[in-house]
């Protein structure tokens, strides 16, 4: 199939095709990264912007790269820098980087939703790199791709996620993926942090973390985001890693040697142990390694696309 769409908003809107096509895309731009000289002329003379309205070490670096390979040229703009801080709105920030004549823009926003209303606003394309608790489509397509690449294949999988389910656009991203891809999907969670109603996304849940390590392919842990409890309602730190830690005691107990992910950034002794971390069963620095590849290919895609939502 041919990818028609401007913009990469998320992937519950995108078909299995749409995704395959991406993941297939990224293995072939994967093989650039090997190279003496990493670049091909894909998107030469054009430019990508990444506008991000939260912090990032991962997402914007790795966008940044991945553009850069293309042979596009790319700029950054930091929010806490730019006209936003005068009361510039997203929407004029953004029609205002289109008469600059920009190509992409790259965006992370606080807001869930942002994306979608700035791409409806403007005639460039814009990819989603994180919406407020909404969606992460390019993470979630790194994790798929590193879970293919490991292990051949996404159907037929067991893959559980688990951690602060209710605050992580990862979360979201991923099991649209992971079930359109005809993977099968355990989210465990304290009940706090369990979404209302999440299994009508065509997930299973516990909040049992041995049950749900017991036949999983791999476990995608999640970070706890303390700093959304203004209520003080979760689970304190130490509680939370003796009852939810991803340790090699509970690998151990599993029924498989499961491949451990994490989107980063890692709090060691909270969600995960560094002995697990940084372990055998890790692939959590091969994830970062394939999202230039994966960031390629939608970069690369997008700017091929016309069709607006």
């Amino acid at each position: 199939m041919n990818w028609v769409r401007k913009d990469l908003l998320g992937l519950e809107e995108l078909s299995r095709e749409e995704i395959e096509l991406i993941l297939g895309t990224a293995e072939s731009f994967k093989e650039v990264s090997t190279r003496e000289i990493k670049k091909v002329p894909a998107l030469r003379g054009k430019t990508v912007v990444n506008l991000f309205y939260e912090p990032s070490t991962r997402t914007r670096v790795s966008f940044e790269v991945a553009a850069k390979r293309l042979s596009a040229d790319v700029i950054n703009i930091a929010t806490e820098t730019s006209s936003v801080k005068k009361g510039e709105t997203l929407i004029d920030t953004g029609t205002n980087i289109q008469a600059l004549k920009a190509d992409i823009i790259v965006m992370r926003h606080n807001y869930s939703g942002a994306a979608v209303m700035l791409a409806k606003h403007l005639d460039i394309s814009v990819v989603n790199a994180g919406d407020g608790w909404h969606e992460h489509p390019t993470q979630a397509l790194l994790d798929i791709f590193t879970l293919k690449e490991k292990l051949g294949r996404v159907e037929g999988l067991n893959v559980s996620i688990v951690g602060d389910i209710a605050h992580s656009r990862v979360a979201r991203s991923n099991i649209w993926g992971l079930t359109k891809l005809g993977a099968k999907v355990t989210v465990c969670a304290p009940k706090i942090l369990i979404p209302p109603a999440i299994e009508k996304m065509g997930v299973s849940v516990t909040d049992d973390v041995d049950e749900a390590l017991k036949n999983a392919d791999a476990v995608n842990v999640l970070r706890m985001q303390f700093e959304r409890d203004g209520a003080g309602a979760f689970p304190r730190q130490l509680e939370y890693f003796k009852n939810f830690g991803i340790t090699r005691e509970r690998l151990e107990k599993a029924s498989k040697d499961i491949l451990v992910m994490h989107p980063g950034p890692l709090n060691r002794g909270i969600e995960i142990s560094s002995e697990v971390a940084d372990g055998s069963n890790s692939v959590i620095l091969e994830q970062v390694t394939n999202g230039i590849a994966v960031r390629m290919a939608v970069l690369f895609l997008v700017a091929q696309g016309e069709v607006k939502r």
